[in-house]
């Protein structure tokens, strides 16, 4: 076996470094991983490099890679996702005592304190101590980033002591709070309730998910949510992990919600949720293949197979492959075992690949079979089966789906928005039209897409000035949008600001689809038309 002078001696470490690096950008970060763990290896790497490697080797989800390669770092230049990736190998091993050694400070600024309750409540459950489990939670309080999760464990550990009356009223506070997270947590609440025998309690939770819910409320009460069961500390971990991740996308950070949600991955392997989550995130930062791989090992009887299967349907979409799109919603059907987001699923396939009049019918199914349904799981339905048909050039039955959906949610800015700014295309009932458009910004002032609508219905009405600032106003929410962009260009041109209408329509060239690309450059060449004004 050659030593480690050896093979530094065949290494050239700056092209090694470089390759990494370039397949990194290509998102090939396996690749990254295995190039940099080479450099570890033979001692070429810095600190700074050796960091950069587990972190890769996280991101790729090769844990094997990733813990041979924190092992052997010193613990205070770990990078906060070897850190979590310590603790939660702790966890696995039983050994919480060294899980909490790992949360004690943190690298740079990194203090991972917050998360010492969670793991030291559930250490506590773990060895049978309910009251030292509680007494752990109290510790919780507003400075600490996660404080709001204090009653959702709370009642997670009264539940796994079998102590469904007194863990009520913490189930309730973590659903009021839930978010997205509501289905997911009610499934946990309601097999902690059928582990304590108190299925009255379980069933009571699982009816309130609705009719498209029916699939998962079987599964549940037949107790097939053993993967979804919060019931120890490294399941525990997972979840928190998973919030964290959550948060950290949502304040736009770039690499850690993948690499925190990988690790809860790794805490809790079969646990779906953690799959669904992973898979949307690895989505949406272009890393299909992997959030394909991911989403495929949510299996149909799992209950949240139906979130896993929308989740893989937009990231075909997405990605263009349509007819692979449409091919796995249509599998779903085929299966049998049909609820209204398979029907919605499909639709959104038909959509994507233009067959409009295919999509409103698969929309129309979707309806009928949430005929009974709520009133906000109805609405959206109505919505995208009104889009199809207004796309499939069949404006009055759009209007009708349209006008339905407004009785039900007089108050959505999405309905008023899409009712008026169609009516204004189409100059009909334009006072109408206007006052809801100006009820939608008003109902969403921070829509881009809304404000552009108001600016474009002033336009539309003469009110050139007016339209201006506003549009102006849309342009600046969301850089974006090319139809904004188009939109703003063309009031410029018609108030006789010719260079800035010019510089707003090269904008909308940048993100504008064929339709919107053809009439800008004809608007660039010879100047605003009745022929290539905006619709």
């Amino acid at each position: 076996m050659p030593t480690p002078a050896a093979a530094f001696s065949r290494l050239d470490p700056g092209r090694v470094y470089l390759e990494a690096r370039a397949a990194a950008i290509d998102g090939n970060h396996a690749r990254s991983a295995q190039l940099l763990a080479q450099l570890v290896d033979t001692s070429v790497a810095n600190p700074t490099v050796a960091k950069e490697a587990v972190s890769q080797a996280i991101s790729a989800g090769d844990m094997k890679l990733a813990l041979r390669l924190s092992k052997s770092m010193p613990a205070a230049s770990l990078p906060s996702e070897a850190r979590m990736l310590l603790v939660a190998d702790a966890l696995r091993s039983n050994d919480t005592a060294r899980a909490l050694a790992l949360l004690q400070g943190g690298t740079d600024a990194t203090d991972f304190g917050f998360l010492k309750p969670f793991v030291q409540a559930w250490a506590a459950a773990d060895a049978g101590n309910q009251a030292g489990a509680l007494s752990a939670l109290d510790t919780l309080a507003a400075p600490n980033l996660l404080a709001a999760l204090g009653p959702e464990h709370r009642a997670l550990i009264l539940l796994k002591f079998r102590r469904s009356a007194e863990a009520e009223p913490y189930v309730t506070q973590a659903l009021k709070v839930a978010g997205g997270r509501d289905m997911r947590l009610r499934i946990a609440f309601a097999d902690g309730y059928l582990a304590a025998g108190d299925r009255a309690r379980a069933v009571a939770l699982l009816d309130d998910l609705g009719t498209e819910a029916d699939r998962a409320r079987e599964g549940v009460l037949q107790g097939k949510a053993d993967n979804l069961r919060v019931d120890n500390s490294r399941e525990a971990f997972a979840e928190v992990l998973i919030v964290l991740a959550a948060e950290l996308n949502r304040l736009r950070n770039p690499t850690l919600p993948v690499s925190f949600s990988q690790v809860a991955r790794f805490a809790a392997p079969d646990n779906s949720a953690v799959a669904v989550m992973l898979g949307a995130l690895l989505d949406r930062r272009d890393r299909t293949p992997e959030a394909l791989a991911v989403l495929r090992t949510v299996p149909n009887s799992d209950p949240l197979a139906p979130q896993a299967r929308d989740a893989e349907i937009r990231a075909l979409i997405g990605s263009d492959r349509d007819q692979e799109a449409l091919q796995a919603a249509q599998r779903a059907i085929d299966s049998g075992m049909t609820a209204v987001s398979d029907y919605a699923r499909l639709g959104d396939a038909f959509a994507a690949l233009k067959r409009y009049g295919d999509a409103a019918g698969a929309y129309d199914r979707a309806l009928q079979l949430a005929a009974n349904a709520k009133p906000e799981d109805r609405w959206p339905l109505l919505l995208l089966q009104a889009s199809a048909l207004e796309q499939g050039n069949r404006w009055p039955e759009a209007r009708a789906a349209l006008t339905t959906a407004l009785a039900l949610a007089p108050n959505e800015p999405l309905i008023l928005n899409f009712l008026g700014y169609a009516q204004l295309e189409r100059g009909e009932n334009m006072d109408a039209a206007e006052a809801m458009i100006r009820k939608a910004s008003a109902l969403a002032p921070d829509d881009a897409s809304i404000t552009d609508s108001l600016g474009w219905a002033l336009y539309k009405r003469g009110r050139t000035a007016e339209a201006i600032e506003i549009l102006t106003r849309a342009a600046k929410g969301d850089p974006t949008q090319a139809e904004i962009h188009e939109h703003l260009g063309d009031a410029l041109y018609k108030a006789g600001n010719r260079f800035e209408a010019r510089y707003a329509w090269s904008a909308a060239l940048i993100t504008g689809d064929d339709e919107i690309t053809q009439r800008v450059k004809a608007k660039l060449e010879t100047g605003l038309t009745p022929a290539s004004a905006a619709p």
